[in-house]
């Protein structure tokens, strides 16, 4: 029977309320912690820079990224440089391409050697992960992040691409392939069993980890037993014909 705590691949939690990153920080299973701007400015962050540090004085021994926000690379290394500053366990995440297509691996190769420990982000096709692979520093931390819950929605299965790349990473042996944007708790299986090192999980997939593993003669008794419950409770009822007539 498969359990989380049999798996291999390291669950990051993915988010920016900082209520609730601290509350998974108490929590062993969650190994790191990813943010970007748009969580930022949906948990009503408003000071990236005050944001960034308190959160880190309050996870100081755990990866947790943060994304640069600007879209020239000379501005992006000069954030990133800056934002490693911050602390040994900063992983700063450089998303794949600019925003007007430009593939952003020559910045990357850069950053990485320097001693940068970099997530590159928004990563969709393997030609990317290619051209990632090529420029990495091996003696330096990476991860490289696919997106392989958007992959999925867009009708392709990701589990081939996920263990090709993984594949392609195999000559960098501090660089992990993270599953991104997770859509299903069968997603941690999957990334496990195609070699990825991290896979990022929302608050609302956290709560469904006890799941793995349960059996499923249980579980289906279970369901049927809360249809029952609800429609009890909801006094539902069928006034039946009566069979005398």
């Amino acid at each position: 029977m498969t359990t989380v705590s049999h798996l291999k691949v390291k669950i990051f939690a993915d988010g920016a309320d900082f209520d609730g990153m601290v509350k998974m920080y108490e929590n062993p299973l969650i190994k790191g912690f990813t943010t970007n701007p748009t969580l930022m400015k949906a948990a009503g962050v408003s000071d990236y820079v005050t944001f960034a540090r308190r959160v880190l004085k309050a996870i100081p021994d755990r990866p947790v990224s943060f994304e640069v926000f600007a879209d020239e690379p000379d501005e992006m290394k000069r954030q990133a440089t800056e934002i490693a500053s911050w602390g040994k366990n900063v992983n700063v995440k450089i998303p794949i391409t600019t925003t007007k297509g430009e593939l952003l691996a020559p910045l990357v190769g850069e950053l990485s050697a320097s001693g940068i420990a970099v997530n590159v982000t928004a990563v969709f096709t393997l030609e990317q992960v290619q051209a990632i692979a090529d420029v990495l520093n091996p003696e330096v931390f990476a991860i490289v992040s696919i997106f392989a819950g958007r992959i999925a929605d867009s009708g392709i299965d990701p589990v081939p691409l996920m263990a090709s790349a993984a594949k392609m990473l195999e000559r960098h042996p501090k660089a992990d392939l993270l599953w991104a944007s997770p859509r299903e708790i069968l997603n941690i299986l999957q990334a496990d069993q195609t070699g990825c090192g991290i896979i990022t999980v929302t608050n609302d997939l956290l709560k469904k980890l006890p799941l793995v593993g349960k059996d499923q003669d249980e579980y289906s008794l279970e369901t049927v037993q809360m249809f029952y419950n609800d429609a009890t409770k909801a006094d539902y009822k069928i006034q039946l014909p009566d069979a005398s007539h």
